[in-house]
């Protein structure tokens, strides 16, 4: 008898609320398609509309967050779930969540505030966390940094909000310092002439602004030039081991002995 109620009371069920939680299904399973078709067109309109590349997969991310969110508020509507309900829900798990995820909000706002500041952007190179690689994406939680030896580095935006970033190429052009040592017995004129007739024929040294080749220190048992040379930022280091080739080479060349080398 019991059985036969529980069968009763389960059919009754299944026939009023079955058709919406099949309908809710097949709406959610539809709606998530229709989200990632909507987010890959418009990520294409952005591309052909030119939108800056550190803004675009910030607005794609945020586009498939909020309609998703819609998304699961209409099927819960659609199955019968009453939304006061998952509000009062909401509301009892909201300071649990809130400090579950404070660091995760913290990482959205620093998101925005990147964004809006652009203290870096796609295609940067930066120093953070102690690596050094160029800004690929900057994501609603975080950054992707390529290292120059072909690593991922995953930075969460709250970090690089609260820490120190440098930007090595946001002027366009680094100054490049080379040091060499020489005995004192080596005429100065003659290594001077040397290294301006290098830097002249170095393709990657910018004419502007000008360079500076002198004494940095004196010793007894030699002296110490210093050459400063300015280059783009991005390329940086294959200039510098170019340059440094060449020098070494010429100054050898010329019958000049570099101390140490």
């Amino acid at each position: 008898m019991h059985i036969e109620k529980l069968y009763d009371r389960a059919y009754d069920w299944l026939i009023t609320f079955g058709p919406r939680f099949i309908i809710g299904i097949l709406v959610l399973i539809a709606g998530l398609w229709l989200i990632r078709v909507f987010a890959n067109w418009s990520h294409n309109r952005m591309h052909k509309k030119e939108v800056n590349p550190t803004v675009k997969p910030f607005l794609v991310s945020l586009i498939k967050v909020v309609l998703r969110i819609l998304l699961i508020l209409g099927v819960m509507q659609i199955m019968g779930i009453q939304l006061t309900l998952f509000a009062a829900l909401v509301g009892a798990f909201g300071v649990a969540a809130g400090l579950a995820l404070s660091g995760t909000l913290q990482n959205f706002a620093s998101g925005v505030l990147i964004l809006l500041l652009k203290p870096f952007v796609v295609g940067d190179n930066i120093i953070t966390q102690g690596q050094e690689g160029t800004v690929t994406s900057i994501q609603i939680f975080y950054t992707i940094v390529k290292t120059f030896d072909n690593r991922t580095l995953i930075v969460p935006n709250g970090q690089l909000s609260n820490n120190t970033i440098i930007n090595m190429s946001r002027e366009g052009t680094r100054r490049m310092d080379i040091n060499y040592k020489f005995a004192n017995g080596i005429d100065i004129k003659q290594v001077r002439s040397v290294i301006n007739s290098t830097i002249d024929k170095a393709e990657n040294v910018l004419a502007t602004p000008a360079r500076r080749i002198g004494i940095s220190l004196l010793e007894p048992d030699g002296y110490t030039i210093a050459i400063s040379v300015w280059v783009n930022a991005h390329g940086f280091e294959d200039a510098k081991q170019v340059l440094q080739e060449a020098l070494l080479q010429d100054i050898k060349d010329a019958g000049i002995k570099i101390q140490g080398v």
